[in-house]
């Protein structure tokens, strides 16, 4: 069947002036005169029977009709420079894409992955932090960690492990400050946290039966990571999810004062598409991860925080 197809290089004349608001700008973006592309856009404007904009001294005015096909030619264009870096980076099949959070990659996955690499030195790890949840019809990813109350949907989704919290800090941080025995001893002490957890130390502090101590007050930091390290580095006490302060309490570098342990309903799950689920590579990352997970399941009763 014949297609209905204008001139490619006037279509790209087109949207890219439409989207930089000038004829100038397109022409700056695509290597070509001024002249070329206004030529472009009338051979464009005259092969549809359309005005598609208007000159303006200071750039042009997309019409009713100009700015319906800019937006589609926009869409088309993205899908187009997304299926081509597709095909052009297309991993080879022992390399396998991992997105993670990004104290997840940082406190666990890290500390971790030279067994991993040990187990399978076949296998090439391209990894990538974002605390965006993934689209993996967009994004050359092969499998990734969610955290959240529920699996992802429309994907295979298996569960790691739990989110459990408790308060931890330097042990030099007594040298100048109160000692913590009970959670009101909070008060005297900064609360560092991580800004995509504003629900930490409000649901532990709840748990623990504590008023009159805002658990939003304090130091806020980008990630858990940074405010860890801010408690290895005696500026408070921040509430950390045990997993990732496990190797901390261990050696010492952190401690826990407080004895509760509070869970809440999020937990940390590896998700892949169905359509990886026969892949080799995605077949040993998810043994291999679901081993290390096993490890870190609470055995103990947990408080839950109070609704």
């Amino acid at each position: 069947m014949l297609r209905l197809m204008p001139p490619l290089n006037a279509l790209r004349a087109f949207e890219s002036a439409a989207r930089n608001g000038s004829l100038t700008g397109a022409a700056r973006e695509l290597s070509v005169t001024q002249g070329a592309i206004s030529r472009h856009v009338s051979q464009l404007e005259d092969w549809l029977g359309v005005e598609l904009c208007v000159r303006m001294r200071r750039g042009i005015e997309l019409t009713t009709e100009g700015l319906a096909y800019a937006t589609a030619l926009r869409a088309a264009f993205d899908q187009i420079e997304m299926q081509t870096r597709r095909v052009r980076e297309r991993p080879r099949e022992n390399t396998l894409r991992i997105k993670l959070p990004p104290t997840f990659a940082i406190r666990w996955f890290v500390p971790r992955l030279a067994h991993f690499h040990a187990l399978h030195r076949q296998i090439d790890v391209q990894i990538t932090t974002s605390h965006q949840t993934v689209d993996f019809d967009r994004e050359d990813i092969d499998v990734c960690i969610h955290w959240g109350s529920a699996p992802l949907a429309g994907v295979q989704c298996r569960r790691l492990f739990g989110e459990i919290l408790l308060p931890v800090c330097s042990p030099d941080l007594f040298r100048d400050h109160p000692p913590l025995v009970r959670p009101d001893d909070l008060g005297l002490h900064t609360l560092l946290c991580s800004m995509h957890r504003p629900d930490h130390w409000p649901n532990w502090l709840r748990a623990a039966g504590v008023e009159g101590i805002d658990g939003n007050s304090g130091l806020k930091f980008e990630n858990s990571a940074l405010a860890y390290q801010a408690a290895i580095d005696k500026l408070g006490v921040v509430m950390a999810q045990r997993a990732f302060v496990e190797e901390d309490l261990r050696t010492g570098r952190l401690v826990a004062p407080l004895s509760l342990r509070v869970g809440t309903e999020n937990a940390y799950y590896l998700a892949y598409p169905r359509s990886r689920h026969g892949a080799a590579v995605v077949k040993a990352f998810e043994a291999w991860i679901t081993v290390q997970a096993a490890e870190l399941e609470e055995a103990a009763v947990i408080a839950l925080p109070a609704r």
